[in-house]
């Protein structure tokens, strides 16, 4: 077998056999393949795409290309969650807690990503001695006596996702649909799980920001996910404004905790719900939706899942007390300052996207992998799309330590939000659900 036929193949057309996708994979982990005809593999696969059965051969062989983590000894079905990634998207500590009140199981592995805000892991790091470098019996343990972990990636989880993505950012093949697939599903694979529920995000804070470019990859990630023996499933959501008010590190947990108290209802409980149901549902704990959500409030009205909450905190070393005070424990900013509407109307649109970029600069989120983030600093949306506002009202709030980057932020903030004198039509939340 020879990489350049390979090349050619794809290249005219052809679709690729498991073996040469296998080889090639393997190839260029070992070293064996060289970057430039990867990269000329890559291109002809952004040009010629892949089949479902291609696709779904390229994910198991990246999958295969460095260690699985085994989660047998965890009692019951292992169900995981991914979220192709928003603003304010805070759904894994509401929903996680939730679906272990109900006797689900959640083994979470999470990476450390660029973006807007830290991801799950370091919105769990604010939280005072709080640990996500767990040892994998250790895992396993306090996924079986909590019923929810969550912790960082092993250092050799799919080495061939890493190697081609950063071969891909430098050679413009990101955006291709089997690539994208292939490397969020592979990672979620070699996690372990016996069940999957994407959140594919759409709108101006996410990543495919057209409707029917989200619901295709939501299609091609659960065909992934179903042709490996996964059950999986995919909601397409709404990111046209941040998912919750909280856009940053500790306030992202402070509301949280709010909604598992029962204070905060709004958009991110809403989704939250909609997500842990069908976790219910592929766990086999619920029937149907409406089922699976009867169970979901029964634990957030008892307070059960604020109690696992706690208890995952407490297990991972952090201070269990954030649970009864979170502004006495989660790191707090030096000043909160008022950044206010200048016009008399309606918001009607907002630019997700450099809202995100506005907690970035206040220092909540990492531009590269080097970047220390500030967890006390963020915004507090007090505006939503649709809300009738005039001078003077308060739009957010901005939690601000390093004042450096402030004007910027704030300048990108008040320009993102629209404001005029028509009601916008409101989206749904959720679009549509891929089974």
């Amino acid at each position: 077998m020879h990489i350049v036929d390979i090349i050619l193949k794809k290249r005219n057309g052809g679709e690729l056999s498991a073996e040469e996708i296998d080889f090639f994979i393997k190839g260029y982990v070992s070293g064996e393949l060289p970057d430039y005809q990867i990269a000329a593999l890559l291109m002809a696969v952004w040009f010629r795409g892949m089949n479902t059965r291609e696709t779904t051969d390229l994910t198991l062989a990246m999958t295969r290309s460095g260690d699985l983590v085994d989660l047998s000894a965890i009692h019951g079905i292992k169900v995981d969650k991914h979220s192709t990634g928003g603003v304010a998207d805070t759904t894994t500590l509401v929903l996680a807690p939730l679906v272990a009140a109900c006797g689900g199981r959640v083994a979470k592995m999470s990476g450390r990503g660029l973006g807007h805000t830290g991801g799950t892991l370091d919105k769990l790091e604010s939280i005072p001695g709080f640990s996500v470098d767990q040892p994998m019996e250790r895992f396993r343990e306090i996924v079986n006596r909590v019923g929810l972990s969550v912790i960082g990636q092993t250092a050799n989880l799919v080495p061939a996702d890493k190697m081609l993505y950063s071969l891909r950012d430098v050679t413009g093949t990101v955006d291709n649909l089997s690539l994208i697939a292939g490397s969020i599903m592979s990672k979620k694979l070699a996690a372990g799980s016996d069940a999957i529920v994407l959140d594919v995000k759409t709108g101006s804070g996410a990543f495919m920001r057209e409707r029917k470019d989200a619901e295709a990859l939501a299609r091609a990630m659960v065909d992934i996910g179903n042709g490996a023996g996964k059950k999986t499933v995919a909601l397409v959501t709404d990111m046209n404004q941040p998912l919750g008010n909280a856009v940053g590190n500790a306030l992202e947990v402070r509301e949280a905790l709010e909604i598992l108290k029962g204070e905060h209802p709004g958009d991110l409980k809403e989704v939250a719900l909609a997500l842990a149901s069908w976790m219910l549902i592929l766990s086999g704990l619920a029937a149907d939706e409406t089922e699976a959500r009867q169970a979901l409030e029964e634990a957030l009205s008892s307070g059960e899942g604020l109690k696992r909450f706690r208890a995952l905190v407490e297990a991972q070393g952090g201070d269990g007390r954030v649970v009864d005070n979170p502004a006495g424990i989660l790191p707090k900013a030096r000043r909160v300052i008022p950044v206010k509407a200048s016009a008399d109307g309606y918001v009607s649109s907002m630019e997700n996207a450099e809202i995100g970029m506005s907690a970035l600069l206040l220092g909540a989120g990492r531009q590269s992998k080097t970047d220390v983030i500030d967890p006390a600093v963020g915004i507090w949306m007090k505006r939503r799309l649709g809300d009738r506002v005039k001078p003077g009202d308060v739009l957010a709030e901005f939690h601000v330590n390093d004042e450096k980057n402030l004007q910027e932020a704030m300048q990108r903030f008040t320009t993102a939000v629209k404001i005029t004198p028509k009601t916008p039509e409101k989206n749904p939340l959720i679009y549509r659900v891929v089974e």
